[in-house]
């Protein structure tokens, strides 16, 4: 393995940090934004994943120079547009005889793989919800919080009640009950799914994808502050970041160590029914952040054994299944129940 990041230092002590593996890590310092397939060339490596971010702003210059090396490609971008964009280098890299994907992550690979397995055999698919609920002693980098503010209170395009429309980011503001977790608020989120949902279900009438704050008072706060881009006050909250995040390092301490995610689909099922299907994940002792690397996880694993076998530049889906990620899982203290609920006894 081969830690890479702008510092050598913090590298070397991250590689030291992984304890079983010392020894067989080793540190290279090497700038995302300035890499090239030269530099790519030099580490001989099979598969570069790219975990940096944020993808929001990125270009697809750094995954053009791993395909150029030569070397299979994944990243954990969550990014609408970043993904969108991806099947760009689909020609290169399928001439290079490499794969690569986007959004190796739980949004879009977790959650389309869900989606899938809930659905496999159904004759419709007409509502799909899903929510990120993540712990609120969850170490929230920087990078995650510009993330995360890129799209607060900007207009997000949505498939919603049969049409396409707009709601403001972090927006459409609900309070539920998750098993497990008791009551949360959530809020609209910008991911790739709004598109890949839509795209993979001809019918469909929504798809919504929401995230959550543990604790409340941060959760109605971001979405408080969103009313200053919505009313144009301001035109982003990105360069608020910093003191964002040094608030969410405060506030921490009032949540908890469990978090989770939840995907619900409407449709009718291979019996001709009209059901709800629900897919929910409990992720307890903090584990909740070890969740989004584990597809990237398994398309490397896929690759070297030869059970992915695709080749080309597209984003992460129908390239890892739920059952694949889900045996992950068992290293850690993480959980899934399925359920199935008859909404009416036929589809009339």
């Amino acid at each position: 393995m081969i830690v890479c990041g702008r510092s050598r230092d913090k590298a070397e002590q991250f590689a030291a940090s992984l304890g079983a593996l010392r020894g067989r890590v080793t540190a290279v310092a090497i700038d995302r934004q300035s890499a090239d397939a030269s530099t790519i060339s030099q580490l001989k490596a099979f598969c570069v994943v790219d975990a940096a971010g944020p993808f929001q702003d990125s270009s697809l210059n750094f995954a053009r120079a791993v395909i150029e090396a030569g070397c299979h490609y994944a990243d954990l971008a969550d990014a609408r547009g970043f993904v969108a964009k991806f099947p760009q280098l689909d020609e290169l890299a399928k001439l290079r005889g490499v794969l690569a994907v986007s959004g190796a992550s739980s949004t879009p690979a977790l959650s389309m793989a869900v989606i899938e397995a809930l659905t496999d055999g159904w004759l419709r698919v007409d509502e799909v919800e899903t929510v990120i609920l993540p712990s609120g002693r969850a170490q929230m980098g920087l990078s995650v919080v510009q993330a995360i503010l890129s799209y607060v209170g900007r207009p997000v395009r949505l498939l919603r009640h049969g049409r396409w429309t707009v709601a403001p980011g972090w927006g459409l503001l609900a309070r539920r009950r998750f098993t497990g977790l008791g009551w949360r608020f959530a809020s609209l989120v910008e991911t790739p799914d709004l598109d890949l949902v839509p795209a993979r279900f001809a019918a469909l009438r929504s798809a919504v994808f929401y995230a959550n704050v543990e604790v409340s008072v941060m959760h109605l706060g971001l979405w408080a502050l969103s009313f200053l881009v919505r009313l144009k006050l301001v035109k982003s909250l990105v360069p608020f970041a910093g003191a964002l995040h040094g608030l969410t390092q405060l506030l921490r301490r009032f949540g908890s160590d469990r978090g989770g995610m939840s995907v619900c689909v409407e449709g009718v099922n291979a019996d001709a029914r009209l059901v709800r299907a629900q897919w929910s994940l409990i992720a307890d002792a903090g584990h909740g952040p070890h969740i989004p690397a584990l597809p990237a996880l398994c398309v490397v694993r896929g690759l070297l054994d030869g059970s992915v076998s695709r080749r080309g530049a597209l984003a992460c889906t129908g390239i890892v299944d739920l059952a694949s990620i889900e045996e992950q899982f068992k290293r850690f203290a993480i959980r899934t129940t399925r359920s199935e609920t008859a909404l009416r006894c036929s589809a009339g």
